[in-house]
């Protein structure tokens, strides 16, 4: 246990809780969530709760968020209720989420008059892996930031990659990244409705394609839950379709501000859209594809 260091996790949800048990088992953790039985799943596990965010976060060395988008960044630390104010000088924010490198400059500047550090730091890799700390997480922070935040950060992460020294760059290396994880969630979809297509066995199919050339992780992670979209209650949500209506976009305004096509994300990006407008928001991303084979055709 490191005793002298203290790390806030707002949010204890799908991803927030396994995180904050992770940390837990080395670290001072405290937590807060307005659900109650979110909370008192964190406090079995070594965490301590709060109630409230601005009570969790007093006297903490980093605060690590976990946001939907740049307006959910802003509001939580400098909304009517902001954190931002109770942040002591020289702790670090660490923003795990993918929002986008529009919103990073203002946090900074606005983080700067409180004398907080921001270390953008997204990651990918569920649930799950953030319980056993075998998350990827690519970081763009000051040298000084990265070094107070290195406590949370090593318990995290399996491949931790410091990809540039300001805050922004995690976000555009994030950015890259989403634009293939989208677009291969999308191909293994569409791979798998063809199959289904063609009267061949999708279990097959892709214990078949997971062999060869066209294996990939997105397709043997999402596979098995493609092939359940079908089912009544459809597969586990470990993430949200909307999720990623949320990150092809960000894809799209990068390129477009770059001035680079980017045909295939942008055909990635309306699959999910229209899954959106079909009522799968809230299903697991892997039901894309009902998008383009509502209903499966061979038993």
């Amino acid at each position: 246990m490191t005793t002298n260091y203290t790390v806030t996790v707002l949010g204890l949800g799908a991803m927030g809780l396994p995180m904050a048990t992770r940390l837990a088992t080395e670290l001072n953790v405290h937590g807060f969530d307005i659900a109650a039985e979110r909370m008192d799943l964190a406090a079995k596990s070594g965490v301590r709760t709060f109630d409230s965010a601005r009570e969790a976060t007093q006297d903490t060395d980093a605060l690590l968020l976990a946001v939907r988008n740049g307006e959910q960044l802003n509001d939580v630390l400098f909304g009517e209720n902001g954190v931002a104010t109770v942040l002591k000088p020289g702790s670090v924010v660490i923003l795990t989420s993918t929002v986008g490198t529009e919103a990073i400059p203002a946090t900074v500047a606005k983080l700067a008059e409180f004398g907080v550090s921001l270390v953008d730091a997204p990651l990918s890799g569920g649930p799950k892996r953030a319980g056993e700390g075998d998350l990827l997480i690519v970081v763009g922070a000051e040298p000084v930031a990265l070094e107070t935040a290195r406590p949370v950060l090593e318990l995290l992460a399996s491949t931790l990659s410091i990809v540039g020294d300001k805050p922004g760059d995690g976000q555009a290396l994030k950015t890259v990244n989403q634009l293939l994880c989208g677009v291969h969630i999308a191909a293994a979809a569409e791979a798998m409705a063809l199959a289904d297509a063609l009267g061949l066995d999708q279990a097959k199919t892709l214990a078949a394609l997971e062999a060869g050339a066209a294996g990939s992780f997105m397709l043997s992670n999402r596979g098995p839950r493609i092939l359940e979209a079908y089912t009544e209650d459809g597969a586990e949500v470990l993430s949200r379709l909307d999720i990623f209506v949320k990150d092809m976009g960000i894809v799209g305004k990068a390129t477009r501000a770059a001035g680079l096509a980017a045909p295939v994300a942008a055909a990635a990006e309306q699959l999910y859209l229209l899954g959106q407008a079909q009522g799968l928001a809230a299903a697991d991303d892997s039901a894309v594809i009902k998008v383009v084979a509502p209903t499966k055709r061979t038993a």
